[in-house]
């Protein structure tokens, strides 16, 4: 269970440091990658359950990536 967690959440800092990094954003903390990652992660998971889109682990991580730049964008326009 703890190194469910741990991968998870490591997990989640890469695809939160991917989606910064295409979204060109500067924040390059830690924490706000595994944060950005986690939140993609459960938004890119509910966009791919839509539209019929599931499967391994390539699939969820590109969805989370996609979730995480998508997460980015929309703070961008709400915030700025």
């Amino acid at each position: 269970m703890l190194i469910q967690l741990i991968v998870s959440l490591a997990i989640g800092g890469l695809c939160g440091f991917a989606a910064n990094k295409l979204m060109k954003g500067n924040s390059g903390s830690i924490l706000w990658n595994v944060i950005l990652g986690l939140v993609g992660g459960l938004v890119g998971g509910f966009l791919g359950n839509l539209i019929g889109i599931g499967g391994g682990w390539v699939t969820s991580i590109l969805l989370a990536v996609a979730g995480s730049c998508l997460v980015v964008w929309i703070v961008r326009k709400l915030f700025k």
